[in-house]
């Protein structure tokens, strides 16, 4: 059988809405190909895998991205996180189960998810810059940056969180 424009076009949507990442490849692959060096840039600066992945999921959080939460979960028990700290990520700043670089690094994600709030993006600058180098910092903004291009694809486009086959 061979596809139709329609056929293709319909394969595309989801939830009455087009799936931007399958109606548009090129422009999501170059989103994936800038995620790919945030990551390489994260690692460089010496950012470890589980604060990468609290950003991702904290941000996911704010924007209420279900597809990515799931996935962030699952990349951040695969890079050792505990369930514990997930399960408070929320409310991370009512707790003390978070490093100081980690509740710097959560803010600053916080104020780039909500930059219209320029007297807390002000202050978690100044906080990040007192225990995160300038490439830590970096790496951070544009880890925060990118994981909200995602979850805009995501939510955007309705992407469904599956079950997961044996659960």
């Amino acid at each position: 059988m061979t596809e139709t424009p329609q056929s293709t076009a319909a394969a595309h949507r989801a939830n009455g809405r087009i799936l931007l990442d399958k109606q548009s490849p090129a422009a999501y692959r170059a989103l994936v190909g800038t995620a790919e060096a945030v990551r390489a840039t994260a690692a460089d600066a010496g950012l470890d895998r589980i604060l990468v992945e609290l950003v991702n999921l904290r941000v996911s959080q704010m924007n209420g991205c279900a597809s990515c939460l799931d996935a962030h979960t699952r990349a951040a028990l695969r890079a050792g996180e505990s369930t514990r700290r997930l399960g408070v990520l929320a409310a991370w700043r009512d707790t003390e189960l978070f490093t100081a670089r980690e509740r710097a690094a959560l803010a600053l994600a916080e104020a780039t998810t909500h930059p219209a709030d320029a007297l807390a993006q002000e202050r978690a600058y100044a906080e990040a810059r007192e225990v995160l180098t300038d490439d830590e910092l970096s790496g951070v903004l544009w880890v925060a940056v990118t994981i909200n291009a995602f979850n805009r694809v995501s939510i955007l486009s309705k992407h469904p969180v599956r079950e997961v086959p044996g659960r």
